[in-house]
């Protein structure tokens, strides 16, 4: 369903920074996860909602997407005017920018809506209604496909750490957790980037608060393996957290520094 361009964008203004590169670990998962449904959609529309002052992460997203799926057209979405007509000197093939919020003003259903850095000044509470209208934009799941994909979550300025929620049309899947691995003093320190609907659940007697908890007590435990280096200390902390933890990747992910949760074991309690 296209939105009417005189309807006016539903959200509020971002302070919009941005850096080149930033979102580098978030595209190169969604790549390597999601590329055999963009692959199968017939008209595979990503969108980057709420890029920022400068239109980087749409231009990186496009080319990232392209190595897994050619067809692919990204679609950058903001809220603020001024951003979307600075953008438009850099639309190319398969690269446009609209006006809009979480609305999604894009033809159809898109396969993917990437929302990095947006929530997090909003309030808790308002997340849910956010979540809930972005994937009821995503294409339908069908015999065939699982639908499109939600990525929300947040990373530092420099993209070195970033947790992200991946959500289907039903709702929230899963929770990653990235990070260069040489920039680790210990995996909690990922707790700084959780996504609003679990930042300020880090706190004792919630799931997220347990999961870290233990994270850094495998790390402390795989402390031995730091002399083959950061990798295959994150690989053994991993491995362990697989006993008590429903992580749904393997090694191919971990050892880029990732590993990823089922977010029902993380989910808050409200939830």
């Amino acid at each position: 369903m296209a939105t009417r361009a005189t309807s006016r964008p539903v959200g509020t203004v971002t302070r919009g920074t941005t850096n080149p590169n930033r979102l580098r670990r978030m595209d190169r998962w969604i790549a390597a996860t999601h590329g055999a449904e963009l692959r199968r959609a017939e008209v595979p529309v990503a969108v980057d909602l709420g890029y920022g002052a400068a239109p980087w992460t749409a231009v990186e997203l496009l080319g990232r997407l392209r190595t897994a799926a050619p067809r692919t057209r990204v679609v950058g979405v903001e809220i603020e005017p001024e951003r979307v007509a600075a953008a438009r000197p850099y639309e190319c093939e398969g690269l446009t920018f609209r006006h809009g919020g979480f609305e999604v003003p894009v033809p159809g259903r898109p396969a993917l809506i990437r929302a990095a850095n947006v929530l997090r000044q909003y309030d808790e509470e308002q997340v849910a209604a956010v979540w809930q209208r972005l994937c009821a934009r995503l294409a339908p799941a069908d015999g065939v496909s699982r639908g499109g994909l939600l990525v929300e979550g947040t990373c530092d300025e420099i993209g070195r750490r970033h947790v992200w929620v991946a959500l289907g049309p039903e709702g929230p899947r899963t929770v990653t957790f990235a990070t260069r691995l040489g920039s680790l003093e210990r995996p909690s320190d990922l707790a700084e980037r959780l996504p609003k609907a679990l930042i300020h659940r880090n706190v004792p007697g919630e799931p997220v608060h347990a999961f870290l908890r233990d994270f850094d007590r495998a790390w402390a435990a795989a402390a031995p393996f730091a002399s083959y280096g950061a990798r295959q200390r994150w690989l053994r902390t991993v491995r362990d957290l697989t006993a008590d933890w429903p992580v749904t990747d393997g090694p191919a992910r971990w050892r880029q520094g990732e590993v990823t949760v089922a977010w029902a074991a993380l989910a808050p309690r409200a939830y």
